[in-house]
């Protein structure tokens, strides 16, 4: 039988245990065997126990915002001595001596994975683009922590054989100084903080904190035999920082010779991505070898892979195998070897509540200090230094290396890893209550085209996904009609999914070195559309652009465009719609996730939005780069969305080149008898209702009458009413002039209920167009005109400011009734309204 040496959290410092090569795998229970006394149905069982565990933990957790590191380590120690391993026969029977060497091999291969997905995650370029102030703030952030941990090493420090009073101190400084990058983002994103300035410093600094701590690690390791010469340790640093220069000068041109021999939109080979993996495994056997741990190899070979579509493959290949079968054995195997009952008197306790306390201000203060100085606000600064004491997965790493080379005893482990868990079990409570990002609402009053003075610039952003809409939003800008009096400001956002990268960000693009490749598709795309819209702003006049880039998740992606239109002050917001068109003329959808974005800004935008349907806009008939001929069709049936619609293609009606034909739907009035009537039957319905059906009226029979006067000598202003009863007849009115127009321009409708498109939202492939902008945009309808859907911004009261945010624009309309109107009440571009209000 092969004898090995194994470690346990028990009475005696060593145990001798025999391991027997036959008991693998039991020949069944039916022969007589018991499962658990074989290695393999006994590491299956442990496995499950610990997935099981820290699952129903994660849901428990949850209400309380929680990450998922703090009830993985709680299993651990649910399971471990603490708890459930007080009962001997549990101990002996679920987690048996024998077993420790097997359940410690699979956690740190996961481990090993895991520190790789997370090198390949990580965007080194972010470091290059942080400046001074994250960089200060990461280390001044881990000064103090480092110094405190220091003075603390002396009073939990036992002057036991073996431990080294210079390396317990490099180890419990790194474990309280450090932040744990990957915990961090997640936190970030549950507060929904990821994609705000202060995310963004957050995560830039945990990144710096992050190498700086990984690098104090690979010393520590060094330094950790205790019997080892200096030279020694010397020759060790000095092998890692080689590993280092081998993959940033070798490995990494090799993979990117990878990726240029994989042509672009084709999956990588098996071959690559088994080569890739497998050096993973080699990277971790060098550096465990030459003296670091194992991971160290695995997270530097996972820096160097270049982000895009590889990193993409092997994060969808690992991440949910990893992450949540193998990693928590890592972590459940930490809460395994700590033993709270360790932990003696009172005086140790009052030292663990001391060291968290202390520990806790002193990267607070740190941090607060360097942004005070960078005149940041004192409540974001305390904020800031409560994210920088997340904890996680390096505080572990240098725990667990600490314990398995008896830098730490039981005790200290024990009290560093209850450090740990309070100090980021109490960060998600403690910012929600203290920080609370306030909606900036009404810093600027144009949210609309409708509100925004004709002699004024006019901002707009643009959102784009594919450089395929680029052509016609130009187009469109185009015939907005830029003027000295009213220049156009566009922001152009190239909207990215969040892949192969750890946090979300947005790049604001300045000009490029012309000749630079692009790195990956992404970029190539990005220069496409940067340069497509610069050549816009040379040949056009009084035309200025900024292009951005958001790298975000889908489902946040909105939150990245609400903030950037409004800290840019923006009156309307385009964003193509989720469907192109194809070749025979049907629609098909793009990508499903971009109706989601188009939903939730819909919802959330802080000014008017216009939807794009894309069918292409003729700009090939100009004569000069202000001249362009367009035929803008507005279909009328009244609300605000309608009116801002209209208010856009009066813009577009004053450029030379564009005719505008306007067609208001009227319903045919009943017979004043019958309406006595029906007023009878409705006087039980609220009165507010009547009185909004009423104002709204009025608003569009005013705005409608100014914009009728305004115009009445404009010949290339068409305006016509239609006298309708039903949906069938607004159809058939519609058909008519399909074809002799190249865009519509049509209110969202939302809210409004009219007999007029009674019928057509039963069918509604996509109800966020709206009744007519639905129609507009189906298949089988316009199929050559482009639609440009528009939704008005209603906003707020002041004293509305705390109420949630409505599902949808529509809930906006009953739930405040009266109080919105008022943000109407300002005149429309064209000289002033022809009533006077009665608020």
């Amino acid at each position: 039988m092969d004898q090995q040496m194994a470690t346990a959290a028990n009475k005696t410092d060593e145990t001798i245990v025999c391991y027997s090569p036959n008991m693998i795998t039991t020949n069944g229970i039916w022969q007589g065997d018991n499962p658990l006394d074989y290695s393999l149905p006994l590491f299956i069982l442990q496995l499950t126990m610990v997935v099981v565990t820290t699952r129903v933990l994660v849901l428990v957790l949850k209400p309380l915002r929680q990450p998922r590191v703090i009830a993985e380590i709680i299993g651990g120690v649910l399971l471990g001595p603490s708890v459930l391993g007080r009962n001997i026969q549990f101990a002996n029977t679920i987690f048996p001596l024998r077993s420790v060497m097997v359940l410690e091999t699979m956690a740190n291969v996961g481990l090993l994975y895991f520190l790789f997905l997370v090198g390949v995650e990580m965007d080194i370029s972010v470091v290059r683009r942080t400046g001074k102030k994250a960089f200060a703030i990461a280390i001044s952030g881990m000064v103090l922590p480092f110094i405190i941990g220091g003075c603390f090493s002396f009073i939990l420090h036992k002057k036991v054989q073996g431990m080294n009073q210079g390396t317990f101190v490099l180890f419990l400084g790194v474990a309280l100084s450090v932040t744990a990058f990957p915990v961090l983002a997640r936190i970030l994103a549950e507060l929904k903080l990821i994609n705000t300035d202060l995310g963004r410093i957050a995560m830039s600094s945990a990144l710096i904190n992050d190498m700086c701590a990984w690098i104090l690690l690979a010393f520590a390791i060094a330094l950790g035999e205790n019997e080892t010469s200096t030279l020694a340790s010397l020759w060790v640093v000095l092998s890692g920082a080689a590993f280092v220069i081998f993959c940033v000068f070798v490995v990494r041109p090799g993979i990117c010779w990878m990726i240029r021999r994989t042509p672009e939109g084709e999956s990588f080979s098996e071959f690559y991505v088994c080569l890739i993996l497998t050096g993973v495994m080699i990277s971790g056997f060098i550096t465990d070898a030459i003296g670091t741990h194992s991971v160290f190899g695995a997270f530097v070979f996972g820096l160097v892979i270049p982000n895009g579509p590889l990193g993409l493959t092997l994060i969808e290949k690992l991440e949910d195998f990893v992450s949540g079968l193998l990693l928590p054995l890592f972590f459940a195997i930490s809460g395994l070897k700590t033993d709270v009952g360790t932990i003696n008197g009172s005086s140790t306790w009052m030292i663990l509540l001391l060291v968290i306390v202390l520990a806790c201000a002193g990267k607070v203060a740190g941090t607060l200090l360097v942004s005070l100085m960078y005149q940041m606000p004192i409540r974001e600064g305390v904020t800031l230094g409560l994210l920088m004491n997340t904890k996680g997965l390096v505080e572990m790493i240098v725990l667990n290396v600490g314990k398995d080379q008896k830098v730490l005893d039981d005790e200290s482990f024990a009290i560093m890893v209850i450090v740990a868990v309070v100090m980021t079990g109490i960060i998600t409570p403690i910012v929600t209550s203290i920080y609370k990002p306030a909606r900036r609402f009404l810093p600027y009053k144009r949210r609309t085209i409708q509100q925004s003075k004709p002699d004024s610039e006019f901002r707009a952003l643009v959102c784009i996904h594919t450089p395929r809409n680029v052509p016609t939003i130009i187009n469109l800008l185009e015939a907005s009609h830029p003027t000295k009096k009213s220049p156009i400001c566009i922001y152009v956002l190239h909207l990215v999914e969040l892949t192969g990268r750890a946090s979300a960000m947005l790049i604001v693009h300045n000009t490029r070195k012309s000749g630079r490749p692009a790195l990956n598709r992404t970029q190539a795309q990005s220069d496409h559309i940067i340069n497509a819209f610069e050549s816009y702003e040379q040949h056009a006049g009084c035309v200025s652009v900024q292009p951005l880039t958001a790298i975000s998740p889908y489902s946040t992606m909105h939150e990245d465009i609400c903030n950037l239109a409004e800290d840019k002050r923006v009156a309307l917001i385009i964003i193509p719609f989720h469907k192109h068109q194809t070749v025979d003329g049907g629609m098909e959808s793009t990508n499903p996730a971009f109706r989601v974005v188009n939903q939730n800004l819909l919802a959330n935008a802080p000014c008017s939005v216009g939807i794009l349907v894309d069918r292409g806009l003729n700009g090939s008939t100009r004569l000069a780069a202000n001249q362009v001929s367009h035929n803008v069709a507005v279909l009328f049936f009244g609300g605000p969305d309608d009116r801002e619609a209209l208010a856009y293609a009066w813009r577009m009606s004053e450029h030379p080149g564009t005719s505008l034909t306007v067609m208001r739907f009227i319903q045919e009035e009943e017979p004043p008898e019958s309406a006595q009537q029906g007023s009878d039957q409705n006087s039980s319905r609220p009165l507010t209702v009547e009185t909004e059906t009423d104002r709204q009226r009025k608003y569009d029979e005013d705005y409608i009458n100014d914009f009728r006067i305004k115009t009445a000598n404009d010949e290339s202003v068409i305006y016509t009413e239609k006298i309708a009863t039903n949906g069938e007849e607004t159809v058939a009115a519609i058909r008519t002039m399909d074809n002799a127009h190249d865009l519509f321009v049509v209110g969202r409708g939302q809210g409004i209920v009219s007999p007029l498109t009674a019928g057509l939202t039963d069918w509604s492939e996509c109800p966020e167009l709206g009744a007519i902008g639905d129609l507009l945009a189906s298949s089988d309808f316009a199929a050559s005109v482009s639609v440009l859907v528009v939704q008005q911004y209603i906003g707020m009261g002041p004293q509305n400011e705390g109420l949630a945010t409505p599902d949808s624009p529509g809930q906006l309309d009953e739930q405040f009734g009266n109080i919105e109107l008022l943000n109407h009440r300002s005149p429309p571009p064209r000289g002033q309204l022809l009533f006077n209000s009665q608020h």
